[in-house]
């Protein structure tokens, strides 16, 4: 960052970057954040969360910028209390990809605006990958939705990592869609799952839809964006945001296609970077 650059917006990460081991946000960070948006400047959580998962975390920082969720494919406006943007899963994919699940018996969670549906857990892991879904209704595999789905996930034990599991769902469901894969143990709450996870969602710009809402809405170019995340489901952020930062614990592809690397989520570090970057606005 030279002496003339300055930013106009943030787009942050939650779990493993804003929020700290615990699930909490450590006081000195949220006060940044509020201090950021009081300056005038857009502070946009960007979350692979749902809806649901995220609210209180909005709710607790009392944020007016809206906050992006299912990576991408919704935002919701804590202003109107409701999702003013939602792509959904055509029902054609939907079929599909409940069929390929139904095929290998692979756990699949499914994903509404509001609700959440799974079918039974019945492998070793697989009861613990869902101990932390809000809301969650296990039903049978007929009983799945088929309509008006935001984001199906897949679970498995069988595959060598992330990445091959993510190949085989892409080929199996044909159509352009937005998919992301992970580890589940990248997670701090399952650092003991074997299990590797592909979230499949409507074709979108993933977390960087929020530097087309940024622009969009309030006219901020993404060369005057800061991104913070942890993860692979953040890369697209970071690669289009003016600064793309990764936390210290972020995964290796994360970390490589970020501009620089900072402490840790159980540090104050976010707060140090918005004293930073953002200091034209908090002086």
């Amino acid at each position: 960052m030279t002496r003339d650059q300055s930013y106009d917006a943030l787009l942050v990460d939650l779990d493993g970057t804003l929020l700290d081991d615990a699930g909490e946000i450590r006081p000195r960070n949220a006060r940044a954040l509020r201090a950021l948006e009081a300056s005038g400047a857009h502070v946009m959580i960007a979350t692979g969360r749902s809806t649901v998962a995220s609210l209180h975390v909005l709710d607790s920082l009392e944020l007016q910028t809206p906050m992006l969720v299912f990576n991408g494919a919704a935002i919701h406006c804590p202003r109107e209390g409701r999702l003013i943007e939602e792509r959904i899963l055509s029902n054609r994919v939907v079929a599909r990809a409940m069929a390929h699940a139904r095929e290998h018996d692979y756990l699949v969670t499914a994903q509404q605006a509001i609700k959440k549906y799974a079918t039974e857990p019945r492998r070793p892991g697989e009861k613990e990958a869902l101990a932390f879904f809000d809301g969650l209704q296990v039903v049978e595999r007929s009983d799945l939705p088929t309509e008006y789905v935001i984001r199906l996930i897949f679970y498995s034990a069988v595959h060598r990592d992330s990445v091959a599991f993510r190949e085989e769902i892409e080929e199996a469901l044909v159509d352009p869609l937005f998919l992301t894969d992970f580890p589940l143990n990248l997670l701090v709450t399952h650092r003991e799952s074997g299990l590797n996870v592909v979230d499949v969602q409507p074709p979108c710009r993933g977390k960087a839809e929020g530097l087309r809402f940024l622009q969009e809405s309030y006219g901020v170019s993404a060369d005057r964006v800061v991104a913070i995340g942890d993860a692979t489901n953040d890369i697209d952020m970071l690669r289009a945001a003016g600064v793309g930062v990764a936390m210290e614990a972020a995964c290796e592809r994360t970390r490589a296609c970020a501009d620089r690397v900072i402490g840790s989520n159980n540090s104050d570090a976010i707060a140090e970077v918005i004293e930073e970057l953002f200091e034209h606005r908090l002086r």
